[in-house]
């Protein structure tokens, strides 16, 4: 039986309570591999609620933030140094380490990075995964996308594996309401305020989901709070429960973001509904969402309310069936293991 260690970031338990896109994947990875045969092991914070094998005796940051309030900025490197020892003192029991972090797992595996796979949830077109990239060009990098994998050296890519989710966590909806949905972090990575324009000139209501970025707090302050009202209500962060009850309510979910954006799980969360997107020609989405079936890939706030006319013609049915072809947690896991085959093998 193959034995993988799945290494999941320290910021939030897994799985998360609110958001916490890349915890959410790695619990749903870790069960579908168990569903396969594979031995999983999780490494994550002991606030972690799960029925998976699980090592950690330390608590996320959000944790700690909540009973402290701000913690030191060297808080999350040392909550990385203690999880790495961990796995320092148990390398020997894995066949596969699969680590979903930032750097410093590259330099504790030395030899065994061969028989690795590291994950980046995150841009790779910026200097500190550049020097990463230089430092470690044996470390094997699963892309989340294509448009990922164009930023990571040939060297490191291992393959390129789309994110999947439980399915049978997010009912298909056939009779929503009248709103559209954004969900995600206030901040200007996102444009919730871009959302809030096009619902309005759409003349639809719309509800709005996510935590204000605490790197960019005034974003939402500035340009998002003026523009609430009647019409635009602002939910404040959203559990599982909450986030499903507002997508599957949904006509669309608006996703106007303004970055390169490797994945964006929201849109196949919304696509688990049966609920189409409307999403901005950046990053994956064009890999993400098939323009004219499960939504709409625009360029601009007009073609995005010039959709949204349009937006009743799509068969929520079908949504909900390419979301079963592409983005469940069973194919993901299905796409690591022939990755974790073919590593183990080499």
């Amino acid at each position: 039986m193959l034995r993988v260690a799945q290494i999941a970031p320290n910021i939030f338990p897994v799985p998360p309570l609110h958001h916490g896109g890349t915890e959410r994947i790695v619990h749903d990875l870790s069960a579908a591999l168990r569903g396969l045969g594979v031995d999983v092991t999780l490494f994550a914070s002991s606030d972690s609620v799960t029925d998976l094998p699980r090592i950690g005796d330390h608590p996320s940051l959000a944790a700690l933030e909540q009973r402290f309030g701000r913690v030191a900025p060297g808080v999350p490197a040392a909550l990385d140094a203690l999880q790495l020892e961990a796995l320092r003192l148990r390398l020997d029991d894995f066949d596969i380490v699969h680590a979903h972090g930032e750097f410093a797992h590259a330099a504790l595996l030395g030899p065994r990075r061969r028989h690795s796979l590291t994950t980046v949830h995150w841009r790779v077109d910026e200097l500190d995964r550049a020097l990463f990239f230089a430092g470690f060009p044996d470390l094997p990098v699963a892309a989340i996308s294509a448009a990922q994998e164009a930023g990571i050296p040939p060297a490191n890519r291992a393959g390129v594996v789309h994110h999947g989710l439980a399915g049978d966590r997010y009912p298909l909806s056939l009779a929503p309401a009248e709103h559209v949905a954004f969900v995600g972090r206030m901040t200007d990575q996102k444009r919730p305020d871009v959302a809030i324009r096009v619902a309005r000139a759409a003349g639809l209501p719309i509800r709005l989901g996510g935590t204000i970025d605490v790197g960019n707090p005034d974003y939402f302050e500035r340009r998002v709070r003026p523009l609430l009202g009647n019409d635009a209500a602002y939910l404040g962060p959203v559990d599982d429960a909450a986030k499903s009850d507002l997508l599957a309510g949904a006509r669309a979910l608006l996703f106007p973001i303004d970055w390169p954006e490797p994945f964006g799980l929201v849109m196949i969360e919304a696509m688990a509904h049966g609920t189409p997107v409307i999403a901005w020609n950046n990053g994956s989405v064009p890999e993400i969402v098939e323009d004219g079936v499960t939504g709409f890939v625009v360029a601009s706030e007009e073609d995005a309310v010039a959709a949204l006319a349009r937006i009743d013609r799509l068969d929520r049915r079908q949504v909900r069936r390419r979301f079963e072809a592409r983005f469940t947690a069973e194919r993901m896991a299905r796409d690591y293991l022939a990755i974790y085959q073919r590593l183990r093998a080499a």
